[in-house]
């Protein structure tokens, strides 16, 4: 796909002690997505929304454990953020926001900025609009989630006024096109894309009659359905991993058990057990000792962090969770650094963003935390 212009102005600036912009260095809110990505030069870096915009934190070695920053990136009426990240490493931003418009009332769009190299200036952030024209539609938009195809075209997905979805995606040459209605009804306002190796995406979605499911044809073509599955997930916790050549597996709570499960179509819900609050999952695919793994940090009921591994596609060899005593707010994140090994990132109750690290014995166990500066 051809490069946009990188102009830096969505430039970070340092957050000192006692700046009050970006909440001095701490999070106002839970992040989305992929919020600690992994660069082309091996460094991670870590980005939570912040009173005014957004900061973001950076690796200053392969490996760590020192970060540079806070960096207060500025977004004025940012609602919610979402990060995502392509096969390229180009991390993508995308943020719902609301401006006061010339007449006096609220008007609400879709953003868009892009990091091309780690640790350096956002390009311009861009609107993508609204694909509602009446205002009052408008204002019901929720937040934006997206998946980078694996040519690197961006595909931003919401809900719309309708309770269905919403899309707006590049074209190979880097322009956008116009917003695509995939139907659907009283869909959640988080659905779960997943960008194939292959080329095509998918998108979950909880529904109040049980799981849709929108599944793109052909790479870069038109996507089908949504096809409808009597299950029940509680709305806002369905994540989405690619587990096998083509093929997906969703993860939610269960609204029955209150446990987590595993789906993949044309199989039945597998059950993994613990017991995560109503909220979202970090997932990673990682080999463990040797073995083919799906990683999962989630937020348990009384606020702790809790992690679950189990053997990809093999649910019924049994999903093993342990809680790591630590609190948090939001979905954490999982990413691997520069050496391969698993980093877990969360935000404390103060807001300040923590990480830990996979240490160098057996199995999936954590160093300690590492708060990072503010």
């Amino acid at each position: 796909m051809r490069r946009r212009s990188a102009e830096p102005v969505g430039a970070a600036r340092q957050v000192g002690p006692g700046t009050e912009a970006g909440g001095r260095g701490g999070a106002s809110g839970p992040a989305h997505g992929d919020w600690l990505t992994l660069g082309k030069d091996g460094r991670l870096s870590l980005y939570v929304p912040a009173d005014g915009g957004l900061v973001r934190w950076t690796e200053t070695a392969v490996g760590g454990p020192d970060w540079s920053g806070p960096h207060f990136v500025p977004v004025a009426g940012l609602t919610h953020l979402t990060v995502v990240q392509g096969a390229d490493t180009y991390v993508h931003f995308l943020g719902r926001r609301e401006r006061e418009r010339a007449d006096g009332g609220l008007g609400v769009d879709v953003v868009h900025a892009i990091q091309y190299q780690t640790g350096l200036a956002f390009t311009e952030w861009r609107s993508l609009g609204n694909p509602h024209r009446d205002r009052e539609q408008a204002r019901e938009l929720g937040p934006p989630v997206g998946a980078v195809a694996a040519d690197g075209t961006v595909h931003v997905f919401v809900r719309n006024a309708h309770g269905g979805l919403s899309l707006r995606r590049e074209s190979p040459n880097g322009k956008w096109r116009a917003w695509e209605d995939l139907r659907g009804g009283e869909s959640d306002a988080l659905p779960a894309p997943v960008a194939l190796a292959g080329g095509r995406l998918e998108v979950c979605a909880a529904a109040a009659s049980g799981v849709l499911v929108w599944r793109q044809a052909a790479p870069g073509g038109d996507f089908t359905g949504p096809r409808g599955f009597a299950l029940r997930p509680v709305p806002g916790t369905v994540t989405a991993v690619e587990t096998g050549p083509e093929r997906a597996t969703f993860f939610w709570t269960d609204a029955e058990s209150g446990g987590a499960a595993a789906w993949r179509d044309g199989d039945w819900p597998a059950a993994l057990g613990g017991s995560p609050a109503g909220q979202g999952y970090a997932s990673l695919r990682t080999a463990v000792d040797g073995y083919d793994c799906v990683v999962l940090a989630h937020r348990d009921r009384d606020g702790s962090v809790v992690l679950g591994m189990g053997g990809t596609e093999n649910e019924a060899g049994g999903f093993w969770w342990y809680a790591l005593a630590e609190s948090c707010q939001g979905v954490p994140a999982l990413a691997r650094d520069g050496r391969g090994r698993v980093v877990l990132a969360v935000i404390g109750p103060d807001g300040a963003p923590k990480t830990a690290r996979q240490d160098d014995g057996a199995g999936l166990s954590f160093t300690r935390w590492h708060t990072l500066g503010r």
